[in-house]
């Protein structure tokens, strides 16, 4: 208080002295000089005024622009991972054709496209020509892409644009099938039966960029594209709403643990989890063989943080604030030591609706006309003058919170329900969901190698059997952990699961295997090695079990250059050929290669 008080005086005895000298001295002859000397007392005034000024706390200005920015981010990778790999997956080609999927709801729902269609599949490609899927996938990923990197650059946007990237994306995530899971319509011949898939790929985070994605329509002006809208402040009931999304997320995530495996309760499950994640990274590499001791307190930090971390949401502006700190520590912790995909950047999202302008000043520069300069004018001007226009929108976000509560309901009872499912969605179009993750660690590491050969004979002792290579997830024994979050290999993640699954219930393995059998450049597109790549497609492709684990750094394997070791368990799926798969693949509708 007194550097401020001596600051303040300095400041005025500069400004008396300019006063002083100015009125003392004769007058100027030329106006440069007078010009000169209010140009001073104007620098030494604006000096004294954002010297002293601070930003007000309870207002959220500042961060409804960081808000807007982080969710199109990760809309932003979202589509980015989209527009790579949706042809080859859900495309005319995919191993999952949406347009059979899409096909399959239009006979359940009577032949019609209609409300109940749109109920089941919301997706705006019902109105779309499916003639070429391809591009229409193509169009809907582009255009998800360009608005995201406009409200990603500029900090700002309106009700409309994110009502769009909404849309698109709900579009998407909706003929995703096991891609990007959700109230999955599927059997062999593509008949239709309606069941909750809410366990494989932990996939919670497509409906929790959906929910995320919702909120945000609703933190924006309806039309107009200022940073700082005057008029349309930032609605308190969303900045909640916001919160009770991370809310729920972590408070989800904890009791599954705790109601699921025991290690999560013996506090030992970290002695397996980096070893045994989907996609491990480099760092998981090193922090698996911490001491015991070290992953027990993780394991415990883990239970901290999930388990009561999250009420100092409901302690005041301070605790919340802590907690949407520890928040998003945690979160980068878990994108340090894994690929989770966008999973962990998008939690951070709402982790930041628990800080108010005051608190993230220090992202925005100051100076003349910036964000921040524009917060402290609205903040200096008080309330503007209600409007019909702020009526309106004051009725909307009621409803809004209203809707919100009324849909939270049952998300709660599965809360407290001993029989809690986790990444489950009551209504379809995903505006408020249930979430968790890892309530079942796996102790051991298996993994799917694929084969192929030129042999003609697959049960000769003598073929050559030569390995395809994935993108990220583990084969090759002497290549390093990949490491790629916030982007998603969506067949690498896959693959983790079938993997202490069987064939027979992933089909879409023989589909995969079936394409690789005809060299076909569209699914290689999502491989890292074709051993077949400038020479005949193999004549035999088939799928070996192996168990995985990590090399002991500072050890013999690790001295060889090998980051794992393994041992084969078996046959996953026994040889195939091109003409053998002919009917599998018409029995599923499915295009076979020779024919195409």
């Amino acid at each position: 208080m007194a550097a401020a008080m001596q600051d303040m005086q300095s400041n005025t005895n500069e400004t008396s002295r300019l006063r002083k000298r100015r009125v003392g001295s004769p007058i100027p002859k030329q106006d440069g000089s007078l010009k000169e000397t209010d140009n001073d007392e104007k620098k030494v005034r604006l000096k004294c005024e954002e010297k002293f000024h601070v930003i007000q706390t309870g207002t959220f200005w500042l961060t409804r622009v960081v808000l807007l920015r982080c969710t199109a981010f990760i809309y932003f990778v979202a589509f980015l991972v989209a527009f790579d790999q949706n042809k080859q997956l859900i495309g005319e080609k995919g191993l999952l054709p949406c347009k059979q999927y899409l096909k399959s709801v239009k006979r359940y729902v009577g032949g019609k496209i209609d409300m109940k269609a749109l109920s089941y599949t919301p997706t705006i490609l019902w109105f779309l020509d499916w003639s070429d899927m391809d591009a229409n996938l193509d169009c809907i990923a582009l255009l998800g892409l360009g608005l995201s990197t406009f409200v990603l650059l500029t900090g700002c946007a309106n009700m409309i644009i994110m009502s769009l990237l909404w849309i698109l994306y709900h579009s998407l995530v909706s003929v995703g099938q096991i891609w990007c899971p959700k109230i999955l319509f599927q059997t062999a011949t593509w008949d239709l039966v309606i069941y909750h898939f809410h366990v494989l790929c932990f996939s919670g985070w497509e409906s929790q960029l959906l929910e995320t994605g919702f909120l945000g329509i609703f933190l924006c002006p309806l039309w107009s594209l200022r940073t700082v809208p005057r008029n349309t402040p930032p609605s308190r009931i969303v900045i909640w709403a916001f919160r009770w999304l991370i809310f729920r997320i972590m408070l989800g995530a904890g009791l599954i643990k705790l109601r699921g495996d025991r290690c999560w309760r013996d506090l030992t499950c970290m002695d397996y989890h980096y070893e045994t994640q989907p996609v491990p990274n480099p760092m998981a590499y090193y922090m698996h063989r911490s001491p015991w001791w070290f992953h027990s307190f993780e394991t415990l930090f883990n239970h901290v943080i999930e388990l009561i971390v999250p009420f100092f949401i409901f302690m005041g502006r301070r605790m919340c604030a802590v907690n949407g700190l520890l928040q998003i520590l945690f979160q980068v912790v878990l994108i340090v030591s894994g690929n989770l995909s966008f999973l962990n950047w998008l939690t951070i999202v709402p982790s930041i609706a628990c800080f108010d302008d005051a608190s993230l000043g220090f992202l925005f520069r100051s100076g003349q006309g910036g964000v921040k300069h524009q917060v402290e004018k609205v903040q200096s001007e008080g309330k503007p003058a209600t409007t019909w226009g702020m009526q309106i929108r004051r009725v909307a976000n009621i409803s809004v919170g209203l809707l919100i509560v009324c849909l939270s309901m049952p998300v709660v009872l599965n809360l407290v329900s001993s029989q809690q499912i986790m990444n489950t969605s009551f209504n379809p179009l995903r505006i408020v969901n249930t979430y968790g993750a890892f309530g079942s660690i796996t102790k051991e590491r298996t993994e799917v190698v694929i084969q192929g050969t030129l042999s003609a004979d697959p049960s000769d002792p003598g073929a050559l059997w030569e390995e395809y290579e994935f993108k990220c997830k583990p084969g090759d024994l002497r290549r390093r952990p990949c490491l790629i979050s916030p982007y998603h290999y969506r067949l690498d993640w896959l693959m983790w699961f079938a993997a202490f699954q069987t064939y027979e219930q992933n089909e879409w393995v023989i589909h995969l295997a079936g394409r690789l059998l005809a060299n076909d450049t569209l699914t290689l597109s999502l491989m890292a090695h074709n051993p077949f790549e400038g020479r005949e497609p193999p004549r035999w492709v088939r799928g070996e079990h192996f168990r995985y684990k990590f090399s002991t750094p500072g050890g013999n394997h690790a001295a060889e250059g090998k980051w794992w070791i393994r041992r084969r368990i078996g046959p996953y799926f026994p040889p195939v050929n091109s003409s053998g798969l002919r009917k599998y693949f018409e029995a599923r509708d499915w295009p076979h290669p020779d024919s195409e």
